[in-house]
């Protein structure tokens, strides 16, 4: 394992079995691809120092042509600088409080929720800070994640790690 300083550009790709993280990894001594390392993060730029477990040639095919690039496994990233900047969305309909029932919208979610949580052992879901574990299904990892950013929780890209906005008092 080494470790490089350097900055990864991260985007979200759409691919045919769902969005995924794709990076370009800048150190000094190259610029490398990278897929494995950067599932959690939003998409932007992120400075620091990268520990890179592995490095090899991989090839894809897109648009008819053989693409060859050279590769980076990333195990674990030491944050300095973050820039993130954030793709608007169109504003969603406000939602009637008289019109769905809490806990018969609730139900569903939370079995599908338990069942995707269970298997990491965070189910019922922390109040305080938690991680995934990043050694699981990587498209299981993709799931996870966007759940959470579904349910409001905010991923902190400095620890790694997922928290719950604080409930407005009413």
């Amino acid at each position: 394992m080494i470790k490089l300083s350097g900055k990864v550009v991260i985007k979200t790709i759409d691919g045919r079995h769902g969005p995924f993280n794709v990076g370009r990894l800048l150190t000094e001594i190259g610029e490398f691809s990278a897929k494995r390392g950067i599932e959690e993060f939003d998409p932007g730029t992120y400075a620091g120092e990268f520990a890179i477990s592995r490095i090899y040639p991989a090839n894809y095919i897109a648009g008819g042509r053989s693409i060859v690039e050279v590769r980076a496994d990333i195990d674990a990233i030491a944050l300095i600088d973050v820039d993130t900047r954030p793709v608007p969305s169109e504003p969603e309909p406000p939602i009637e409080a008289a019109d769905a029932e809490p806990e018969a919208v609730g139900a569903p979610a939370d079995e599908d929720d338990a069942a995707l949580f269970s298997p990491a052992g965070l189910w019922p879901l922390p109040q305080a800070p938690f991680k995934l574990d990043p050694t699981v299904d990587r498209s299981l990892l993709r799931r996870q994640a966007t759940r959470l950013k579904e349910l409001g929780f905010q991923f902190n890209p400095v620890g790694r790690s997922w928290t719950q906005p604080e409930k407005a008092v009413a």
